[in-house]
Parts: structure tokens; C-alpha cells; sequence
């Protein structure tokens, strides 16, 4: 990690990682924390740790917020406070609808990310914004569900939660094993098109072994190269 101008003005510098350190990060994290709780690390990780994940580093947890003071399409907010363990709120329709437990799965760990790579710098430099006394949200980090997973690089934060998201609940090491043997299994060598049957499979096999959504799947694969962009008809895809 090294720290950056931040282009946004929130900040005077920001942290910069490379997504092959946000990879290795997250998955000692995992580590770590399953030593704790005394278990192995079990794929797909239960939501119901993923929870105790998130309550360790935190003052205060609400799964089930009414969120609705910040406009249509909020599903998880952070709030900084100075001086103390971020607060997190998750909007309560995910929790009330069982259908909806991936995305539930997806914010929780795209606040953590937030929590873990965040918070420090609201206590060592106060945003710029506040300098200026502005709005109390601007010590809060409101996340929207169209970005969770897919933020561009240039809204950072957002895009660094989003990358943690992927790497806790689809571990580098592991998705590199399922996506290995599907590689295997088939003959394949370099990217998959997404939008060829195999590119359908190897997906649906990233859904299946860590219980995420197929946009969540999607992302995780495109950023670590096993998906690639359509570049004409394949062999492999006939």
C-alpha cells in the first residue's frame, strides 16, 4: 500500500493498494478470524459469521436500518465517529427477504471493507469537506447496490470495499482451485468469454461454492483474469 493525492477532495492523501494485496489482506483476515472463533474456514462462509465478522470491529451494528433518509437504492451505510469504532447499518429489506440473503451477503462485507481499510483516517486527518464545516454525512460512507461490486477506480473507497466484498466471500486461494479445475476439466487456457456457455459455467461454479450472486461472480472472475472480453469465436466455445 502507498498512500496517493486524493483526486476526489475528500482527503489530502489516500491509501492506493493493488488488488493483489486487497486479495491477500482479506483472506488473512479470514484466517485470523476463524483461528479466533476456533473453526476452520468453511466455503461458502455463513452468513451468520460473516456477521460476527463485521460486530468485531465495530461500536454498532443494524441489519435491519431504515435507511430511507438517503434516498432510493442505499443498502448499507458506515459512519465514522471520532474517536471510536465505526457504525454500520445495512437497509432492512435485505434481512426481511430470504431471497435476498446474497445481497445482504455482499453489503455486509462491502462495509467491512469500509471498517477495516477506512476508518483509521477519519481519526488520523479529518475529510476536508469538514474543514469547511459542512454536512455531518460526509463522515459517513453511503453505498449504493449498484455499486457494491463494480464502482469505478476513480470513486475509490467505494471501489476498495467492492474488491474486499469479492475477496472475503470468494477467497483468492479457493476461487484459484474452482476456477483452476473447471480450466482443467475443459482444456482451457487463458480468459473465458463471459457470454459462451463455458463462461455461464465457471460462473455458476463460483455461485455454487461461495453462495454469491452471479453479477458478484461475474466481477471477481473479470478482475482476477479467469473472464476476459469477447475477442471473436473461440475452439473452446463451439
Amino acid at each position: 500500500m502507498r498512500y496517493v493525492t486524493d483526486r476526489t477532495g475528500r482527503f489530502f492523501e489516500r491509501p492506493h493498494y493493488e488488488p493483489k494485496e486487497l486479495d491477500v489482506l482479506c483472506e488473512s483476515m479470514l484466517v485470523e478470524f476463524f483461528r479466533k472463533i476456533g473453526t476452520g474456514l468453511r466455503l461458502p462462509i455463513a452468513t451468520d459469521d460473516l456477521t460476527r465478522l463485521i460486530e468485531q470491529d465495530v461500536s454498532d451494528f443494524d441489519g435491519f436500518a431504515d435507511l430511507s433518509r438517503y434516498g432510493d437504492g442505499v443498502e448499507g451505510v458506515t459512519e465514522f465517529l471520532p474517536g471510536r469504532k465505526p457504525r454500520v447499518r445495512i437497509g432492512s429489506a435485505l434481512a426481511e427477504d430470504a431471497r435476498r440473503e446474497n445481497r445482504y451477503r455482499t453489503t455486509l462485507t462491502h462495509e467491512y471493507g469500509h471498517v477495516r481499510l477506512h476508518a483509521y483516517l477519519f481519526d488520523l486527518e479529518r475529510p476536508r469537506r469538514d474543514l469547511d464545516g459542512n454536512r455531518p454525512e460526509d463522515r459517513a460512507q453511503i453505498c449504493k447496490r449498484d455499486t457494491m461490486v463494480s464502482a469505478s477506480q476513480t470513486d475509490w473507497m467505494e471501489w476498495q470495499a467492492g474488491h474486499v466484498c469479492g475477496a472475503l466471500l470468494m477467497p483468492i486461494s479457493h476461487v484459484k482451485r474452482v476456477a483452476g479445475d473447471f480450466q482443467r476439466h475443459h482444456g482451457i487456457f487463458g480468459p473465458i468469454v463471459p457470454a459462451t456457455d463455458h463462461g455461464r459455467a465457471l460462473i455458476d461454479a463460483i455461485t455454487t461454492s461461495f453462495q454469491v450472486s452471479a453479477e458478484a461472480a461475474r466481477v471477481r472472475l473479470l478482475r482476477l483474469g479467469y473472464l476476459g472480453p469477447d475477442r471473436g469465436p473461440s475452439l473452446f466455445d463451439r
